[in-house]
């Protein structure tokens, strides 16, 4: 995702196992990569991505575990005429957790990062069972640190960039709106260093941002948090917007049984900047349990 990341990433697109299909309980047709042996490794994406998006993951950690990445429903390869059901993170955390069950893998070492990381949290929440380990990436979500009722939202200023975002992209201007999203939860300037491999995901998913910004993600609380029974590795970037590194930072502190791990050098993709450092953090934690 920026200029100086390994060419061997990059051409890991090109290498990927051909996608399958996994029909859910519910009829959803799930495209995913499978790759590996042992135990499952299920990777859940966040905003603007797919199961692409976790190519710097995929081949290196299946020399110890079955590596899965599927595409939650909306996102590329599906084409968006066809796709049934609402768009939501409610549906999606029961899409995954229909999709454990199809292949029949539980109980997994669940990974999300952004979005996804929302999505996993909330699986882990409501189906224990399905999941053996916990790591979110970057979780994206409000903060809600007031043992006060009321809904806890983001920023009023980052509602209004997002709701600009929204506006630019359903006005066919697809480019200058990823821009002003992918600056806003990475760094400024992060659009234009990064790589082509990176900008083409992201306009074939760039129609879910209205969708995913009129479905607001619901807040992080110690009691949602204390839900959490599964060993769970918390990760951020040392120069992550400071939105998600307050989210890594209260989670870890709220969740029973949690580690802490910042990369170094490293913002919002972390994974694909700093695959070695995160590779060897998923690995050294989820091959340890």
């Amino acid at each position: 995702m920026n200029a100086r990341t390994d060419p061997a990433v990059l051409s890991a697109l090109q290498a990927l196992p051909e996608a399958s299909f996994a029909t859910t309980a519910s009829g959803i047709s799930v495209p995913y990569v499978n790759c590996g042996e042992g135990e499952p490794l299920l990777f859940v994406h966040g905003s603007l991505c797919d199961y692409r998006y976790w190519s710097a993951q995929i081949l290196p950690l299946a020399r110890q575990f079955r590596c899965i990445a599927p595409s939650l429903s909306h996102y590329w390869p599906a084409v968006d005429a066809f796709v049934q059901g609402e768009f939501s993170w409610e549906a999606h955390v029961a899409e995954m957790a229909e999709f454990i069950e199809a292949l029949d893998i539980s109980p997994v070492h669940l990974v999300g990062h952004s979005r996804g990381g929302c999505v996993a949290f909330h699986l882990a929440r409501e189906h224990p069972r399905l999941v053996k380990t916990l790591t979110l990436a970057d979780p994206g979500g409000p903060l809600q640190v007031s043992p006060q009722p009321a809904a806890a939202s983001l920023p009023p200023a980052t509602n209004a960039l997002r709701t600009r975002v929204a506006e630019l992209i359903e006005m066919g201007e697809i480019e200058p709106g990823l821009e002003l999203f992918v600056d806003s939860v990475s760094m400024p300037g992060f659009w234009q260093k990064s790589t082509p491999a990176f900008r083409r995901m992201a306009i074939d998913n760039a129609l879910t941002v209205p969708k995913q910004l009129r479905d607001p993600l619901p807040a992080y609380t110690r009691d949602a948090a204390r839900d959490i029974k599964c060993r769970t590795l918390l990760i951020d970037g040392q120069k992550s917007p400071r939105m998600f590194r307050n989210n890594v930072d209260k989670l870890a502190e709220w969740i029973e049984f949690a580690d802490r791990q910042t990369i170094a050098g490293a913002s919002h993709g972390m994974n694909v900047a700093s695959p070695a450092a995160f590779n060897r953090a998923i690995q050294a934690f989820a091959g340890a349990w």
